[in-house]
């Protein structure tokens, strides 16, 4: 059989199994064990086991577990919600206010915990019924709340960008670094076009009166009160790893920290939150883990395969420019976001697309921040 043929064999059997609705992390695995015993047969395992060895011992890992939990604190205690209620009478006045203080809250929950899913949840918690209770439109109050959920994969600390480091072998300050500016200017892409819209059709996010947007707080000083806490601990992790005091772990450390002094400040902090929080990081992070274990067995057996020089002979000798060859791996990153999590796209994909970024020349730093918006989109 050749490589060729094994590649689709290889990918038809992924697609086959996803549709069964086992696990990601089963299906890599077992694909990975099939491809090890038909191709090589036995005495191959150990060259896939010791690719897995590698993978979980990476110490850049450590800091994940640390921002999971940060995410899962603030999900449980107030200042989330209060961060929410505080940015109302700041933006309570603008035409789609409310949209506007959603983004705003989202881009600092991005800033504190770095994951995607809990900062979705958490907004259409608070933000959503919010939104539809003052009659904005459900299209638009939707749309800001994914979309405003979604930029934990670039504002860092960002977990997204902290496995692409892993994965590519560098550095995570320098992709932080590089993500501020995309993360700022989507921020305010999002502000931007909710204004717009409102500006032209002050039915889709009427203002809020003085009642509404009072409520909660008596008055400005109070609202700047609950920002200052979420906003000193994210000052506190992200110039820790800009001003070289801490490394990404170190700073995830400080990070949980911060959190727990201000739940424990808020007299928040109970021994049902705590276990809720914990469980909620092991959960999440043991499901990266293992997703990581099964791709890492894959794309490790496909590449004894010849795999990776398949793929970069085929892409490379493609008579196209090279940003056409970029587009055709954001197709791809599209196309996997609508079956895959990001991790198991992430896993996948970039062994084999971060080698070919190089070879045409592009930045694997500035690849890294595409696949995070790429990421954000699926």
């Amino acid at each position: 059989m050749s490589i060729a043929d094994g590649t689709l064999l290889m990918v038809g059997a992924i697609f086959a199994l996803l549709v069964t609705g086992l696990p990601l992390a089963f299906i890599t695995g077992l694909v990975a064990l099939a491809f090890t015993f038909g191709w090589f047969g036995p005495m191959a395992l150990p060259l896939v086991t010791t690719r897995v060895y590698g993978f979980v011992t990476e110490y850049s890992l450590v800091a994940v577990p640390m921002f999971v939990l940060m995410a899962s604190l603030l999900d449980r205690s107030g200042i989330a919600r209060d961060l929410f209620n505080a940015m109302r009478v700041f933006a309570g006045r603008l035409p789609g206010g409310v949209a506007v203080q959603t983004v705003v809250v989202a881009f600092f929950l991005a800033a504190l915990s770095g994951i995607i899913g809990g900062e979705i949840v958490l907004l259409g918690i608070l933000a959503l019924p919010q939104m539809l209770r003052l009659g904005y439109d459900k299209h638009l109050s939707i749309g800001v709340v994914c979309a405003g959920g979604s930029l934990g994969t670039m504002m860092p600390p960002s977990i997204v960008l902290i496995i692409y480091g892993l994965i590519a072998s560098q550095s995570i300050a320098d992709l932080f670094t590089a993500a501020i500016t995309p993360a700022l200017l989507l921020m305010g892409s999002y502000i931007g076009y909710v204004l717009i819209r409102c500006l032209k059709n002050p039915r889709l996010g009427p203002p809020l009166t003085d009642a509404d947007r009072d409520e909660g707080f008596a008055n400005r000083w109070q609202a700047l009160k609950a920002i200052i806490v979420p906003g000193l601990i994210a000052f506190v992790v992200l110039g820790s790893i800009y001003g070289g005091v801490a490394s990404v772990t170190e700073a995830a450390a400080m990070g949980v920290f911060g959190v727990f002094v201000a739940v424990i400040a808020r007299r928040e902090l109970t021994l049902k939150m705590l276990h809720a929080s914990l469980t909620q990081t092991l959960m999440t992070c043991g499901m990266i883990i293992w997703i990581g274990i099964g791709a890492a067995a894959l794309v490790g057996v496909y590449n004894l395969m010849g795999g990776n020089r398949f793929i970069s002979q085929v892409i490379l000798g493609l008579d196209v420019p090279p940003v056409a060859i970029l587009l055709v791996m954001m197709a791809i990153l599209l196309v996997l976001g609508m079956f895959l999590d990001w991790i198991g796209v992430a896993m996948l994909t970039l062994p084999i697309f971060v080698p070919i970024v190089d070879q045409l020349g592009y930045s694997p730093i500035w690849f890294g921040i595409l696949f995070a918006v790429n990421m954000q989109v699926s």
